[in-house]
């Protein structure tokens, strides 16, 4: 599914979606294929705040965390053609999504629960999950993102296979999005 959106010579690449979709896998090999930085927006936020996340969110909370996680966004947007991987929550705060939308190319990952779940199993220091059953709190979180996820420019679906083929498709959906945006001008 294709979303109308800028024109994506310019534009830099946003991944949106889930933790454990593979944003930041995909976008560090998409950005390689496409001769471009890559940059994880929460390795910015630990950067700016001078604290890992869950303290952050410890700390300050969630508000503070989303709170900086906005003008990281907005500043690495503005400063060059990249492929971004921004948190899990950044998309669904109205401001930094209506942001990316003006801005840049939104791709949103998506993964089924299942995958979601075995890939985050994997990895600790993600504050959601520690507050119950992973599974019922990505579930939950599916539900309540996944129709705001909905909005992104380019959706596509990842699974099991191999990051290659993640990446195959991400730039089959920028080359579609890149004929449409052409045969309405021309």
């Amino acid at each position: 599914m294709v979303h109308e959106t800028t024109n994506t010579n310019l534009a830099p690449i946003v991944l949106i979606g889930l933790m454990g979709a593979g944003k930041t896998s995909v976008g560090q090999c998409l950005a390689r294929r496409l001769g471009l930085h890559f940059i994880d927006a929460d390795d910015e936020v630990v950067k700016a705040a001078g604290c890992s996340i869950p303290e952050i969110f410890e700390v300050y909370g969630e508000k503070a965390f989303r709170d900086v996680e906005q003008r990281v966004i907005e500043r690495l947007l503005g400063e060059e053609r990249i492929v971004l991987a921004t948190g899990g929550g950044a998309y669904m705060a109205s401001r930094t999504r209506n942001y990316i939308k003006a801005h840049a190319i939104s791709v949103w990952l998506r993964a089924d629960l299942k995958t979601l779940v075995d890939r985050t199993s994997k990895r600790k220091g993600r504050p959601l999950l520690n507050t119950g059953s992973p599974h019922k709190v990505l579930k939950n979180l599916m539900d309540i993102r996944y129709p705001v996820y909905g909005d992104a420019n380019i959706i596509i679906d990842t699974g099991q296979e191999e990051i290659k083929s993640s990446v195959d498709k991400v730039i089959a959906g920028l080359l579609n999005a890149q004929q449409n945006l052409e045969s309405e001008f021309f």
